[in-house]
């Protein structure tokens, strides 16, 4: 099938890489969806009570208002996350405020939540309830000027417990000031508390994952873990994008502020992704997010301890064939070739991971 997103990459690739995000939505949104494919059973994995069809999900931010779930989903992922949504529309950080990093094929951004708020993200969720299947994922975050954060949380939860597959609390963007601050421990228990209770509350039980960002120390990651577990939450995901800047870039859009992603984020977030796993102790599974761009670092990231992975940067170097590229080649022939099943990878090597450092 031909594959009108991988066609247009390189004119997409000559405009402002804001300007090639938003025609892509907006192509998207006049293509008719195609039906995803069927998949493996191998590839098949049951977490947080969903069963997904494959393991290579969508991340948060490039569907940041829920618009085309199901055209993603018919490129072979095996779900989307959509978002950051936020309670009140909000425009985010003055442009230009995402570069690609096309030397290190990274990304820098610092959007800063922008996105149109619940109200049309809900609507356009409900509507496909009638028609559309698959898994779908809603990230939810506080508006920048909100009185109360925690409150905003809450109310993503309460609006969108009906329509998601599960919700994410996303507190590790770099790009809302102070926003990182709600991963210190009393206001993290505070948060987790409040979200779980109203989510307890909801008709329809959702899972809740919370995503962190790659930058926290390892003392930190202690704190973050411990609550997270005594809190019940049902997943993390490690990680978001990182304010550090490896030596090894090479872009003169390097030095850009905001968060880092794509292959310069690789070893980082596998090396915390590791950690997490380590400390986690099976209590419950993790999704990797952060430099996956081929079918060895899908892999890597399952072996570091991700029972789902997602990618997102990569799609603007690689356009979406890499999915069933991954599929194919990373998955598929890999647990051919050593007579082994998805769930004997999972963190098989997340011992010699976090002794990288």
């Amino acid at each position: 099938m031909i594959d009108p997103f991988g066609l247009a990459l390189p004119l997409l690739r000559l405009l402002d890489a804001e300007d090639a995000h938003r025609a892509t939505i907006a192509a998207l949104k006049r293509l008719p969806s195609r039906a995803p494919g069927k998949d493996d059973p191998r590839l098949a994995v049951s977490a947080f009570g969903l069963d997904f069809p494959n393991p290579i999900g969508l991340a948060a931010g490039f569907d940041k208002n829920a618009e085309i779930p199901d055209a993603m989903l018919g490129f072979g992922f095996g779900f989307v996350e959509v978002g950051t949504l936020t309670p009140r529309a909000q425009p985010g950080n003055a442009r230009p405020r995402a570069f690609r990093l096309a030397e290190d094929r990274g990304v820098i951004n610092r959007y800063g939540f922008n996105n149109d708020g619940h109200a049309p993200a809900l609507e356009r969720l409900t509507r496909r309830l009638s028609h559309g299947g698959g898994i779908v994922g809603v990230n939810i975050g506080a508006n920048k000027d909100a009185a109360d954060r925690l409150a905003d949380y809450v109310a993503g939860v309460k609006a969108f417990a009906g329509v998601a597959s599960y919700l994410t609390i996303n507190i590790s963007s770099p790009n809302t000031p102070g926003l990182r601050d709600l991963q210190e421990p009393e206001a993290l228990s505070e948060l987790l508390a409040r979200v779980i209770d109203a989510r307890d509350a909801a008709p329809t039980r959702r899972p809740v994952l919370l995503k962190i960002a790659p930058d926290l120390t390892l003392s930190q990651l202690d704190d973050v873990v411990r609550i997270a577990r005594a809190r019940r939450i049902d997943g993390m995901i490690v990680s978001n994008t990182t304010i550090s800047r490896p030596n090894t870039l090479r872009s003169p859009l390097a030095k850009e502020s905001g968060g880092l992603s794509g292959k310069p984020l690789f070893p980082l977030s596998t090396y915390m992704l590791a950690q997490t796993y380590l400390r986690v102790e099976g209590q419950f599974p993790l999704i990797g997010v952060g430099g996956i761009d081929s079918a060895e670092t899908a892999r890597a990231k399952i072996e570091a301890g991700a029972t789902l992975v997602q990618l997102y940067s990569a799609l603007v170097y690689e356009g979406p064939g890499l999915v069933a590229r991954i599929k194919a080649a990373g998955l598929i022939e890999s647990l051919d070739r050593e007579k082994t099943t998805l769930t004997a990878l999972v963190g098989r090597a997340a011992k010699a991971v976090a002794e990288t450092a």
